[in-house]
């Protein structure tokens, strides 16, 4: 695998930006979880995703509707020449709440960049180390996995997802429609055109419908996690197999902090461990 961080220019970018409490009201809402959010709440954990939002115009977005990579003030991703983008997973260190109706900071900077050849062509990883501060203090560090590839070839085989567990101790089922894939899409602001976009999804990116939003999977596992453990310090999550909006699925726990997203087929979607 070639590495290519060393090569990369040094480079951060900060935004601020007051935690809303209507906002964190509107993902709760969208979630099936509606609550009064007051300033100085403390919000969920993940939250943090419908805050920071880079609001640019047309010309400075890439064809699938994310902020174009290269050289550019409003990206710290070098331009890998692969067109396909998608969000492969991350890990989560929770230092201390943050707050709802207060100012925050985001540091976001390249933690690694590399190339590597695989089965389906060439592939480039890129990990962004994202600070949120909150009042001089680290709240959340957030390392976030990216992934990007060439458009698949019109007669490419689909790779063979993995079957997911079926041993959890306990279990919720989770359904994604077209409003859900939107409202979320709405509240952080994602331009990605494969929620929303059906005929570029399929056509253009190779899929079965609308994504579901891999940190919309996470989300929900992450809130679920909290549900039987309390106030979470570490989360971790990785996406295995896509899962489309018009697929219902199970979160599932397990006691010993593992969870996962099951297809309605028993594929798995995503996997994840919680402390």
């Amino acid at each position: 695998m070639e590495n290519l961080a060393q090569n990369a220019p040094p480079h951060e970018m900060r935004q601020t930006d007051v935690m809303d409490p209507a906002r964190a009201a509107a993902l709760l809402a969208t979630l099936g979880r509606p609550a009064a959010v007051q300033t100085g709440d403390a919000l969920p954990p993940f939250f943090h995703q419908i805050y920071f939002w880079q609001a640019l115009p047309p010309a400075e977005l890439g064809r699938d509707g994310h902020p174009a990579t290269g050289a550019s003030d409003n990206s710290v991703i070098p331009d890998l020449g692969l067109p396909r983008r998608m969000w492969a997973g991350g890990r989560l260190e929770f230092h201390a709440p943050l707050r709802a109706g207060l100012a925050a900071e985001k540091i976001t900077t390249v933690a690694d960049i590399s190339r590597k050849t695989g089965r389906s062509g060439p592939l480039g990883f890129v990990t962004l180390q994202h600070d949120i501060m909150q009042d001089g203090q680290l709240t959340t560090r957030e390392y976030q996995d990216l992934v990007y590839r060439e458009d698949p070839a019109p007669d490419a085989a689909k790779p063979q997802p993995p079957i997911a567990p079926v041993d959890e101790t306990h279990a919720e089922p989770a359904i994604f429609d077209t409003t859900l894939l939107f409202r979320y899409s709405a509240l952080t602001f994602n331009g990605h055109r494969i929620h929303y976009d059906e005929a570029y999804s399929r056509q253009t990116e190779g899929y079965d419908g609308l994504v579901s939003h891999g940190p919309l999977l996470a989300q929900l596992l992450m809130l679920l996690a909290e549900r039987q453990l309390g106030p979470l310090s570490r989360f971790e999550f990785r996406a295995t197999s896509p899962l489309m909006h018009h697929e219902a699925a199970t979160l599932c726990w397990r006691e010993d902090g593992t969870l996962w997203v099951r297809g309605p087929d028993g594929r798995q979607n995503m996997t994840a461990k919680a402390s």
